[in-house]
């Protein structure tokens, strides 16, 4: 195997254009590439039990429970993260469709212009528990109102499910409570038409038991009207996008430094590959 410094002494102008010629093309090509500005939105997850009714009006849950939410419970909103629906939303919310120049000749123009978002955005948990929410793009105040929007589209459709389903037990407990109403209205019917005493009395004694079951319905209605109305939220917005200062994408000097030692080590090779098809001849 030849000397390396015997190898480059032999070589060395070779080796100096390859690397002249890459530096110079690869500097054109990454000044000629479009920048993109990369806008971050930050949140942490809210406690799952801000949520839930008992968590809210029982003391002794919220003296044992933060109000703060842990990293596991940022799994469903990074499973929803991954869902045309959200990015769909938000292409048509900001008319992406004419700022990506996709035709609007079809039904699916919407959706083409969702996976273009899709593929400029990356939703990710943080090594310290948080959610963020990244968008690159060619405009930087773009890129940062993007991304505020899909994190408010998670935080909006996970808050949407919960107050859903707050709602659909508020209607479920109020039917209940009609239904209690009613029956304590017979048995008043009843215990008036009455003729004797073990009756009145055993029909009395239902009367009681209702009354505290419509009591208990009543203040389970005002808890669930509450919730209802308050929609707890499921992110907790800590950090919105701003306008970045400067272009994450290209990184010029790291590609520049890597096509330049790229370079060199490929001289090297070709000069060695050469040198030993000439010692073989």
């Amino acid at each position: 195997m030849p000397d390396i410094f015997d190898l480059v002494f032999r070589w060395w102008k070779q080796i100096v254009s390859l690397v002249t010629i890459t530096l110079v093309a690869t500097t054109i090509i990454v000044f000629l590439i479009p920048k993109k500005y990369l806008a971050v939105a930050t949140a942490l997850p809210a406690s799952s039990y801000s949520t839930d009714k008992t968590g809210v009006f029982s003391q002794n849950m919220q003296s044992l429970y933060s109000a703060l939410g842990t990293p596991d419970d940022l799994d469903m909103v990074l499973g929803t993260a991954h869902l045309d629906t959200v990015y769909c939303a938000v292409a048509d919310q900001f008319d992406l469709i004419k700022y990506y120049h996709i035709r609007n000749s079809d039904s699916n123009s919407v959706r083409k212009a969702a996976s273009v978002l899709k593929k400029r955005t990356r939703v990710i948990k943080s090594d310290y528990g948080e959610l963020q929410v990244k968008v690159w793009d060619h405009d930087r105040d773009r890129a940062a109102t993007l991304a505020n929007a899909i994190m408010e589209k998670l935080q909006q459709i996970h808050q949407d499910v919960q107050t859903r389903n707050n709602t659909v037990l508020l209607s479920k407990i109020n039917d209940e409570y009609v239904q209690k109403k009613l029956d304590y209205q017979k048995l008043s019917d009843s215990s008036g038409r009455a003729r004797d005493q073990s009756t009145t009395d055993l029909l009395s004694a239902q009367r009681s038991s209702l009354l505290q079951q419509m009591l208990e319905y009543d203040r389970l209605l005002d808890q669930y009207k509450l919730m209802v109305n308050a929609k707890p939220q499921a992110l907790i917005i800590i950090e919105r996008a701003t306008p970045p200062l400067k272009a994450d994408k290209p990184k010029t000097i790291a590609v520049i430094t890597g096509a330049t030692v790229l370079s060199l080590f490929f001289g090297l090779l070709a000069a060695l590959v050469l040198e030993r098809r000439k010692a073989t001849k």
